[in-house]
């Protein structure tokens, strides 16, 4: 056994004691590090945020220049961020906390953090994954990451069967074709169904409003857009009040609790932040994560992932096709990928049937004769650009 799994044990066995001692309670609470350095705020709105958490039975252990006039709310004095950040490895590798929120992390590619916000229209809870970070070099691969990140992170905070809603953005439309042909081989995933009247997994901006979904699949960079609307929109954005920040930094072979907040992050996202954390550690969030990674491998992930990296990587030279003779286009088929668009009319030309691009209230359409429809369908469906 390594010297550091060795420290950690001991420390978590020490943590232990000393909870039941002072509680009379066998369950430890959690050791939070919170990184004061940096905030567009100044120290003490990070102070007070520990002090808030604290509150609320959580261990926080904050790593600034200042000593804490809080009970409850532990000083790790500093210098400067950069020996925040290092003191922050220290308290995580050796064991002293279990997690760490901070407001800046260099993630790996492979990890990218759910955030967790409060949307208005109910006030319901919603993940949203993912916020910052890069889950795979390839877009659909990544959302797929990201649907699953946002997964594992739900269950692991109590969501026993979480939806999964899809943002109308490129590569959605792929990632509901992959993730729903790792439902039909078995992996247990609930797709959401749109607030608006067409329905269907691929959400629009109403369903955030509305909390149409528990986890709301999205690339980081919408999603970090999205984080700071839903936490400033009552601020006028240069003071983040509601929500949990930017969540935990997820992905394979990577053990680490990190939570991110911003800079422009106030006490209550900070508090949430810290209140998320506390959440995960106590709901085994890496075991969880490792059965629900495991249960989509055994449904074909690895294959999924695979099909979407080479996907892309044909280099053959495009074909000419002679368009068919035109007819009237009364009818549409929807769910096709913008970006697969002009691919899918040329295949429908190929096999002598007419069709005609377009864009829809909900997004992108082939327009065709409503005789050949069943026919396109069936075509389009064999050569993976809509789902069953």
């Amino acid at each position: 056994m390594a010297d550091k799994d060795i420290n950690r044990i001991i420390a978590d066995t020490f943590l232990k004691m000393a909870d039941t001692l002072e509680t009379g309670a066998e369950a430890p609470r959690a050791v939070i590090a919170l990184t004061a350095l940096g905030s567009e705020h100044g120290e003490d709105e990070l102070y007070q945020a520990a002090a808030m958490a604290a509150k609320q039975g959580i261990r926080v252990k904050v790593i600034g220049t200042k000593p804490s006039n809080y009970p409850g709310v532990e000083t790790v004095s500093v210098s400067s961020e950069e020996e925040g950040h290092k003191e922050l490895e220290n308290l995580l590798t050796s064991g002293s906390a279990q997690g760490g929120v901070t407001m800046h992390y260099p993630f790996p590619i492979g990890v990218s953090t759910v955030g967790r916000v409060i949307t208005p229209a109910k006030g319901k809870a919603m993940y949203i994954a993912t916020t910052t970070g890069t889950s795979a070099l390839d877009r659909v691969e990544g959302l797929v990451r990201n649907a699953l990140y946002g997964i594992a992170t739900a269950k692991a905070c109590g969501v026993a069967e979480p939806t999964v809603g899809l943002l109308n953005i490129d590569g959605a439309r792929q990632v509901e074709i992959q993730l729903q042909r790792l439902q039909n081989s078995g992996y247990p995933i609930r797709l959401a169904t749109s607030g608006r009247s067409d329905g269907g997994a691929i959400m629009r901006g109403n369903d955030l409003l509305m909390g149409s979904c528990d986890v709301m699949v999205t690339d980081s960079l919408t999603g970090n857009i999205l984080m700071k609307l839903f936490s400033s929109y009552n601020t006028g954005g240069n003071y983040e009040s509601v929500g949990y920040g930017y969540g935990p930094g997820m992905g394979e072979n990577f053990d680490k609790l990190i939570l991110i907040v911003s800079r422009a992050s106030g006490a209550p996202v900070v508090k949430g932040a810290i209140e998320f954390a506390a959440e995960l550690v106590r709901g085994d969030y890496q075991r969880v994560f490792a059965m629900e990674l495991k249960a989509a491998k055994q449904a074909g992930l690895d294959a999924v992932l695979a099909g979407c990296r080479a996907q892309k990587q044909t280099g053959d030279p495009a074909e000419a096709v002679v368009q068919p003779p035109k007819e009237v286009v009364t009818a549409e088929i929807h769910g096709i990928e913008i970006l697969d668009l002009e691919d899918a009319v040329q295949t429908l030309w190929k096999e002598n049937i007419y069709a005609e691009s377009g864009m829809g209230c909900t997004g992108p359409v082939i327009l065709l004769a409503k005789s050949k429809m069943e026919a396109a369908r069936c075509i389009l469906r064999d050569k993976g650009y809509i789902g069953e």
